[in-house]
């Protein structure tokens, strides 16, 4: 409806995957998986419940009543139980055993850690898609010469391709945060309203085994090995600060790269893709944004923000459980995932269309390179008899007078300068034939070889697109 709020997430940035991961149905749908997956195993470990009515259950996992469910929770302003309610009149025979022994965050906290797992994994399938793509890019451009910068200053020579591995560098440093966030991600099971599990001593009579084997199968049941060791009534709410650290973690990484093309499109080095008919500004209509680099830098600085939340809730817990961090989490942890699925998706998009001017980048190079090549020229220039500390003084003024030369919009005379002088030894000639680019980027396409070899592993597992990105 145009009458309505519509997150900008919704219509516009996030994917059909994630918004259907955290929509109504889904999470609804796993509250009533969960309440299905209690009853089983409640049944088979000796409760007085029928297969009958699992199997009632079972026949109404989808059709939720959400008309029926908005008129009891304004009744018994509880989300849970009208849930709970509208799930027994679909499934009447089962109506009078669902949720037993269970407590409210038996379906809210462990549909969330599901949503959580499997969004995570999702992301990091995202997340190889990009590494994939600049691992492409890398190998492409290993030993392109280009003028690096410190301090956004001309500096040394780099390759294209070396400074495409600091990006990738990082992101692999997020796919290590993803996967240990998925690998201590444990269930939280069916443990009461404070931990202690005592309504299941009562429903068992007493037999710990029983309580502790119906946890095992719920959380087998839903793909988890373990449950955490202890909780309160919640699951630790220090995992939310690790999900959405690694998610907080994916966001920099991806700003820090957009930056960076959005610094080298200014230069007209490198561009992100620019659609046939895109538009570039309304005014100007010779513009061409970098707007998708833009967007990323706009999105991840939402999403480093959106990650204090967690931390803060964490930190606030009052003993067993307080609900002063339910309303946060409802909107903090669902849109940290949206804002990095966009952001991944924005992220793929440009990687997947970077395009490097090469003339332009050649022609900066060799613009800068008898700058460069100085401390070359000044060890050639010792080695035919020169004084050292006076070549050194020599190159030194005469680099801040083709400096200023080159502001005053005229070409680098440098060489010629230097060559002018009697105690520099060294023809203009002579010089130009140590101004070969590939002479000072180092040891670039043998560090961009030795990284990908690493990174080409990890990529097994890097699904193609299947689609062009819909943005």
């Amino acid at each position: 409806m145009s009458d309505r709020y519509e997150s900008p997430f919704s219509s516009r940035y996030a994917s059909p995957y994630m918004l259907g991961l955290f929509s109504p149905d889904t999470r609804y749908q796993t509250w009533r998986r969960l309440w299905v997956a209690l009853a089983r195993a409640e049944r088979a470990l000796g409760l007085p419940i029928t297969e009958a009515q699992v199997a009632d259950l079972e026949a109404h996992l989808t059709d939720i009543d959400y008309a029926c469910v908005s008129a009891r929770e304004k009744e018994v302003r509880h989300d849970v139980m009208a849930h709970v309610y509208a799930y027994g009149k679909a499934a009447p025979s089962a109506a009078g055993i669902i949720h037993l022994g269970a407590t409210s965050c038996y379906v809210t906290d462990n549909a969330d850690l599901i949503l959580y797992r499997d969004g995570l994994r999702y992301l990091r399938g995202e997340l190889l898609k990009v590494i994939a793509n600049l691992a492409s890019f890398a190998e492409q451009y290993k030993a392109m010469p280009t003028l690096g910068y410190t301090h956004y200053q001309p500096a040394q020579l780099v390759t294209v391709g070396k400074r495409a591995t600091l990006w990738m560098q990082d992101f692999l440093s997020d796919l290590g945060e993803i996967d240990f966030a998925l690998e201590n991600i444990k269930f939280l099971g069916c443990r009461g309203t404070t931990g202690t599990e005592a309504s299941f001593v009562s429903l068992f009579e007493g037999d710990a085994e029983k309580i502790a084997e119906m946890n095992r199968q719920i959380a087998a049941e839903f793909g988890f090995a373990e449950c955490f060791d202890v909780c309160g009534q919640t699951y630790p709410r220090k995992v939310d600060s690790r999900i959405l650290n690694a998610l907080s973690s994916v966001a920099q990484s991806a700003y820090r790269m957009a930056n960076d093309i959005r610094l080298l499109q200014h230069d007209r080095q490198v561009e992100e893709p620019f659609e046939k008919n895109q538009i570039g500004s309304s005014a100007m209509a010779y513009k061409r944004n970098p707007m998708r680099s833009e967007r990323i830098c706009s999105l991840a600085r939402y999403l480093m923000a959106d990650a204090m939340n967690a931390p803060m809730t964490a930190s606030t817990q009052w003993l067993e459980r307080t609900l002063d961090d339910s309303a946060n989490r409802r909107v903090s942890l669902p849109e940290g995932f949206l804002c990095a699925d966009a952001i991944l998706r924005l992220a793929q998009n440009v990687t997947d269309g970077l395009h490097v001017n090469e003339k332009i980048i050649e022609r900066t190079v060799r613009e800068y390179l008898p700058f460069i090549a100085t401390e070359n020229l000044m060890m050639e220039a010792v080695k035919r008899g020169g004084d050292r500390q006076q070549i050194h003084e020599i190159i030194r003024r005469c680099s801040m007078e083709a400096s200023a030369r080159m502001k005053q919009g005229e070409d680098c005379d440098l060489l010629a300068r230097l060559a002018a002088e009697p105690a520099f030894g060294l023809t203009e000639a002579e010089m130009n034939e140590l101004l070969e680019p590939a002479r000072y980027i180092g040891r670039c396409p043998a560090q961009v070889d030795a990284f990908l070899a690493k990174v080409r592993p990890l990529l097994a597992d890097a699904a193609p697109e299947s689609a062009e990105i819909d943005l």
